[in-house]
């Protein structure tokens, strides 16, 4: 059965008497990076249990886990500006695919 992109959840799971959390996602981008984590990273970032379908679930520290103030218009352009200035280029990103 396919889920719906509603139902393709991301569940962030912690208390406060461990130092860990649990991830449990089906966000393409997320699993990517938690893979990508989970091999820098092997003592701290690692599979949980195996879930169905192209959901995954993973241990991370909980300092890990944040939740952010919303980057304002200008404080993104400001950020936007100095990183092309300084030839910073996203993740994924070549420097041949940026557009001017």
């Amino acid at each position: 059965m396919r889920l719906t992109k509603y139902e393709m959840e991301t569940i962030l799971l912690y208390n406060e008497a461990e130092q860990t959390a649990s991830v449990y996602t089906h966000d393409p981008k997320l699993i990517a990076k938690l893979r990508r984590l989970s091999e820098k990273y092997p003592d701290l970032i690692y599979p949980e249990k195996t879930e169905r379908g192209n959901a995954v679930s993973y241990i991370v520290p909980k300092r890990c886990v944040s939740v952010r103030e919303p980057y304002s218009e200008a404080r993104r352009k400001a950020d936007s500006e100095r990183a092309k200035r300084t030839g910073i280029v996203p993740p994924g990103r070549s420097v041949s695919s940026k557009t001017e």
